[in-house]
């Protein structure tokens, strides 16, 4: 399984690697007109930069610290091993953040879009935010967990967590301690959902990515295996990323501002 899983991973890297390496293309130029058939696939890929413009904060500083702490530190199965309770301190932290910050026009228009398109349209998230589900969208495939939902190590319970985590919360499935974690993929983990993910990116007929950094496998080879499905493949981002080139049409600016614009391309081309 795990075997598997490490092949799927290098499957996806490999992909784009080839994409990059053949595609000339980058961002800027005109783009053609939404023309897109009502039962067409939509696959949506949002990363931390539409977050971003809802103000959602890092906790890091500007040499990416947080209290000293390399966030990987703070972000792997052996630092919670070592440390529990400054893993805690650190995603209560975010978790407490997260209502301080409410959903924005990006959000909003992927939600409008999951409602109004015929086809279908697949939500997956590299965000533990819960910022799409607040803007309304009916459905998102949080592949690196999600900030208000914990996980107990002992009997592997799962369930939505609003307050701050410490080594004392009990399970309430098996009552034992010490073990209750957020439900967050850490690095060295594997992301949640996978072969979903991977099923809808081969029906894609395109494929749209928002925010996202291309540096982060596998997320970073999506556009790759969409691609190679024949998806037409859009991304919308502040600035070019190391993964522009693999994308057939670019939509630069902010996510406040493209994202609705592109929605109501798509939903308008959907409709004639």
């Amino acid at each position: 399984m795990l075997r598997d899983r490490r092949w799927g991973l290098a499957f996806f890297a490999g992909l784009a690697h080839r994409w990059l390496r053949e595609e000339a293309g980058g961002p800027g130029g005109p783009h053609p007109g939404m023309a897109v058939s009502p039962s067409s696939t939509i696959v949506v890929l949002t990363g931390a930069g539409i977050s971003a413009e809802s103000g959602l904060p890092t906790f890091r500083d500007a040499n990416g610290l947080w209290h000293g702490h390399r966030v990987e530190e703070v972000a792997t199965p052996e630092a919670f091993a070592r440390n529990p309770a400054l893993v805690h301190e650190f995603y209560n932290m975010r978790r407490a953040a997260l209502k301080t910050v409410g959903p924005n026009a990006a959000h909003e228009a992927i939600a409008r879009l999951q409602r109004e398109h015929p086809g279908e349209v697949v939500l997956i998230t590299q965000n533990v935010d819960d910022l799409h589900e607040r803007g309304g969208s009916p459905g998102a495939i949080h592949m690196h967990g999600e900030l208000r939902k914990v996980r107990c190590g002992w009997c592997h319970m799962d369930e939505a967590w609003e307050s701050d985590l410490s080594t004392e919360t009990v399970c309430r499935v098996c009552h034992r301690k010490g073990r209750m974690r957020p439900d967050i993929v850490w690095f060295g983990e594997m992301p949640y959902h996978m072969d979903e993910i991977q099923r809808a990116l081969m029906r894609a007929d395109v494929f749209v990515a928002v925010g996202t950094s291309g540096q982060v496998y596998p997320a970073a080879g999506f556009v790759a295996l969409a691609r190679e499905a024949g998806a037409r493949t859009i991304e919308v981002n502040v600035d070019a990323t190391l993964a522009s080139a693999a994308f057939g049409e670019h939509r630069v600016g902010p996510a406040t501002v493209e994202v609705p614009r592109l929605v109501e391309e798509i939903l308008r081309g959907a409709a004639d």
